[in-house]
């Protein structure tokens, strides 16, 4: 049986705390060692957490004197996001910094359409509305959640074709997008990314 993995967003200033409660609720601190997609934190038990940035670090690497000091450092950099959620239930489309919306726009599906209309309608309505937030640019990345086809047919709509070409950072799962589902989502694309692998039994 695969080990039971879980993922939680930690904001960068509480990055620290967030590690000493780990790993003294798993019988202390065992390694902690660099990686690919982030630091590796073992603890004592086998329990692991691998932290991941929110962004690659593009040439403006975090500064600390070891690696949680830098990997927060990292995290706390304002960077700017173009965030686009999209469900069968609606949309959400905002530009986020430091973990705030500075513009946005929540949307849902028409009732009077059903199956493919209302997933094309829903498509062509996401498109215009993100057009319109994101116009002015000004962001680095596209961040994106819900349902992964909708969210590339919106992405692959002409009028997003200024956008498409950014980089994109890793989905987050999201329910039926909404005002505080928006909110979250960008505090959380703004956040570390943990994820916690339970030790093997």
């Amino acid at each position: 049986m695969n080990p039971a993995r879980r993922t939680t967003f930690v904001p960068a200033e509480r990055l620290g705390a967030w590690v000493g409660r780990f790993c003294a609720a798993h019988g202390g601190l065992a390694a902690i060692k660099d990686g690919d997609d982030g630091v590796m934190v073992r603890t004592h038990d086998g329990t692991v957490a691998l932290l991941a940035p929110p962004w690659p670090d593009d040439g403006r690497p975090g500064r600390g004197v070891d690696l949680l000091e830098r990997l927060a450092s990292l995290a706390a950099q304002e960077r700017r996001l173009a965030v686009l959620l999209a469900r069968r239930g609606g949309y959400a489309v905002g530009v986020a910094a430091a973990g705030k919306l500075l513009a946005h726009k929540v949307g849902s599906a028409s009732v009077r359409s059903r199956g493919a209309d209302q997933a094309a309608a829903l498509v062509q309505r996401a498109a215009q509305e993100a057009a319109k937030v994101l116009a002015g640019g000004g962001f680095e990345y596209v961040a994106t959640g819900g349902d992964k086809v909708l969210v590339d047919k919106v992405l692959d709509s002409p009028a997003l074709a200024s956008v498409r070409g950014r980089p994109r950072l890793a989905p987050v799962a999201v329910p039926e997008p909404g005002m505080k589902v928006l909110q979250q989502a960008a505090a959380d694309f703004c956040a570390v990314r943990v994820t916690v692998i339970d030790a093997a039994k």
